[in-house]
């Protein structure tokens, strides 16, 4: 029998009210819960809850709580992951994230998507499609990445992003929806953030 959980997972629709999934939201709420309600001091013990909620962890990582989250165990962190005050994941499907990523506050992945058609939507149905990060990526604060997106390794997204397609590797994007600004070259090494132009 191909349960919800299978469903939803695979990219199927599925429906979300199903128990078993209910009883994992609500495991992952706990230890969200918990982990928001640790104080600063506690690290390791915060890096533990994180291991406790997540499907795979490295050694180096750190969350700024508050941090949210559906499932927790559909989501992948590599080594030297560092994410600022408030990321919420809605993990339905897997969500993969590479090495040394920054991700700056209030960033939102979402897999999760809903029917277009009220009737269809209506029903409960939901789908989820995967959202994949590369190595050594920075995501600008205040981002949405969408159902679905992959963004190649070294790439830059600007603040106030909302990605809806793929943005590939070695670029600067920004934008609503997300755009390339240019690709990132040599020449950026000689800068910390941006040229200066003295007048």
């Amino acid at each position: 029998m191909i349960t919800e959980k299978k469903k939803m997972i695979a990219g199927e629709a599925y429906f979300a009210n199903d128990k078993t999934l209910s009883e994992d939201r609500l495991l992952a709420q706990t230890l969200c819960f918990r982990f928001n309600q640790l104080e600063p001091r506690q690290v390791k013990a915060k890096k533990q809850v994180i291991r406790d909620l997540f499907g795979k962890t490295e050694k180096m990582f750190y969350i700024e709580p508050p941090f949210r989250c559906d499932y927790g165990y559909n989501i992948e962190i590599g080594e030297n992951f560092y994410a600022n005050y408030n990321l919420t994941v809605l993990d339905c499907a897997p969500v993969r994230i590479g090495d040394n990523v920054m991700i700056a506050p209030n960033v939102s992945l979402f897999t999760a998507g809903h029917p277009i058609h009220h009737e269809l939507r209506n029903t409960g149905l939901e789908y989820a499609i995967p959202i994949t990060i590369g190595d050594n990526v920075w995501i600008g604060g205040n981002t949405v990445i969408n159902p679905g997106v992959t963004i190649g390794e070294n790439t830059v997204i600007g603040s106030g992003s909302v990605v809806t397609k793929d943005i590939p590797a070695n670029v600067v994007a920004v934008g609503n929806p997300c755009r390339i600004l240019r690709t990132i070259t040599e020449e950026d090494k000689h800068y910390y953030y941006r040229e200066l132009k003295i007048r």
